[in-house]
């Protein structure tokens, strides 16, 4: 007789049904495990045989095939010990066969017998939940599970030993319930803490309302890595959709605290020693990369010239589509990657070129083989750069606080509330900011005024614009509109978008 338990293979977030099948028969003794399984899964026959022995069952003197179905499908991660082994179990009589019909099971053993956390219970839970089914995974992975739905069938136990006392009836399982990080317990930084900088919190302002791509540029110690880190103090928190989606790839990539969930949106600021594999994923199980874990967040890249090129230029489609898709020879893995691109630089190799009395030892070439390692697309796809000047001594010994992020966040949610109405009457999703406004609805969304439009056509000539530069200026100006509460663009909402969409100086002097 073959038992059976259900499972899942991950493909990018998406959980895909794998129906693990056990026979017990007669034949040389031994237990194999076929359906093109890795070397995570094969290893499970000597952590489920020793989590069997650590928990009184011992392993009958039969030959023990597993079958991975489909067997097409690659199977990769230890998350199929803990089915493995309860089919085992069903197999040999040690629990009710008919009672895991109704669960989809995922987790690691350990070799005395314990449930370890796994990643991907959150996707896991969710495709169980569309199958009508419940769930059996980790006891770390409870909470996170929790959040598929708060009717499901859910259980949770710590070791191989609870799931058949549950199963018999000695023991009940309780369901666990979702949890939330505190966010109180790791206040994020506030933007009070900059002295001077206007400009800049200006530009960081408008970039918040709008989901706008953010690049500055300025001398060492000018602020620019404080005034990045305080942009999340600035956004509106996750809505449910956004929290499901950003916890979802936070699953798949092990990166979920206790299986907490945290309204927080994403900000990851990755080495700029990153490979190609770690900033838009791949490698050998096609993991998301720095772009997918920043998703319906921020993404920084401080010292931005300092990046491999290839890898800097290999961010310009998830920029303009939102989405990853990382294409070997035996897969196609996609990702979503809507992230907000917040870059910072120096002018020069030397930082200082551009500050008064200042002359580069390299002569012009600092300036110019520094800036030349970023492409003209990519740079024509950050959609605000900004100068950000040294902070002087008055600067800092200048009494009173500046603004705190607590009364720009407010504006900036009343401002992204004004987008959310205007794109959803024109047949958008709920949410859609200026940024992600779509081409065929700009014109509906951000048409400016007579005035406006005579000084975007002599600019869009002067500057010469592209057909990107030029609707990613009337995105901004939107934005700059919807913040002051206007309801048409002006000529001074796009003046101001066009002093953004212009190069610093520091930057032209190359």
């Amino acid at each position: 007789m073959v038992s059976r338990v259900r499972t899942v293979a991950f493909q990018g977030v998406e959980a895909v049904p794998v129906d693990v099948q056990v026979l017990v028969a007669p034949g040389k003794v031994g237990m194999s495990i076929v359906g093109l399984a890795d070397k995570a899964v094969t290893e499970s026959r000597e952590r489920v045989q020793a989590a069997l022995h650590a928990s009184g069952l011992a392993m009958p003197p039969k030959r023990v095939t597993v079958n991975l179905a489909p067997a097409d499908l690659p199977k990769e991660g230890s998350h199929y010990d803990l089915p493995i082994a309860l089919g085992l179990m069903a197999a040999l009589g040690a629990i009710p066969a008919d009672a895991l019909q109704r669960f989809v099971v995922l987790g690691e053993l350990s070799l005395d017998g314990l449930v370890t956390p796994v990643s991907g219970v959150l996707p896991a839970a969710m495709a169980a939940n569309a199958l009508g089914l419940g769930l059996i995974c980790p006891e770390g992975g409870g909470s996170e599970a929790a959040w598929a739905d708060p009717e499901m069938d859910i259980l949770a136990p710590r070791s191989l030993i609870q799931v058949a006392n549950h199963f018999r009836g000695t023991q009940r399982l309780a369901r666990p319930e979702p949890t939330l990080e505190d966010a109180s317990a790791h206040p994020l930084p506030d933007l009070q803490d900059i002295k001077g900088q206007t400009i800049p919190k200006r530009a960081l302002e408008i970039a918040a309302a709008g989901n706008h791509n953010l690049l500055m540029v300025g001398p060492p110690g000018s602020g620019k890595s404080m005034l990045a880190q305080r942009l999340p103090s600035l956004l509106p928190p996750l809505g449910p959709r956004e929290l499901l989606d950003v916890s979802m790839i936070a699953s798949v990539a092990g990166e979920l605290s206790e299986g907490r969930l945290s309204a927080r949106r994403p900000f990851r600021a990755p080495h700029h020693s990153a490979s190609m594999a770690a900033m838009v994923g791949g490698g050998q199980r096609a993991r998301p990369g720095e772009v997918s874990l920043a998703h319906h967040g921020v993404l920084f890249l401080d010292e931005l010239p300092e990046f491999t090129p290839s890898v800097l230029d290999s961010l310009r489609q998830p920029i303009e589509t939102g989405e990853c898709v990382i294409a070997r020879a035996n897969h196609r893995v996609t990702y979503p990657a809507a992230f907000q691109l917040v870059a910072a630089m120096n002018p020069c190799r030397c930082g200082m070129a551009g500050e008064p009395g200042h002359v580069c030892a390299r002569g012009p070439r600092c300036v110019s083989d520094y800036q030349g390692r970023l492409s003209g697309p990519l740079l024509d796809r950050i959609d605000l750069r900004v100068d950000v000047p040294a902070v002087t001594a008055l600067d800092l010994i200048q009494p009173g606080a500046s603004e705190p992020s607590a009364v720009v966040r407010a504006r900036v949610e009343a401002a992204r509330a004004l987008q959310s109405r205007r794109y959803e009457a024109l047949g958008l999703a709920p949410g859609t900011t200026n940024a992600r406004c779509p081409a065929d609805r700009l014109e509906q969304a951000a048409a400016p005024d007579s005035a406006g439009l005579a000084l975007l056509r002599d600019a869009a000539e002067r500057m010469r614009l592209s057909a990107r530069a030029y609707h990613r200026v009337l995105k901004v100006a939107r934005t700059i509109a919807d913040l002051a509460g206007a309801d048409a663009i002006g000529r001074p909402h796009l003046a101001e978008a066009l002093s953004y969409r212009s190069l610093p100086e520091r930057l032209q002097a190359a």
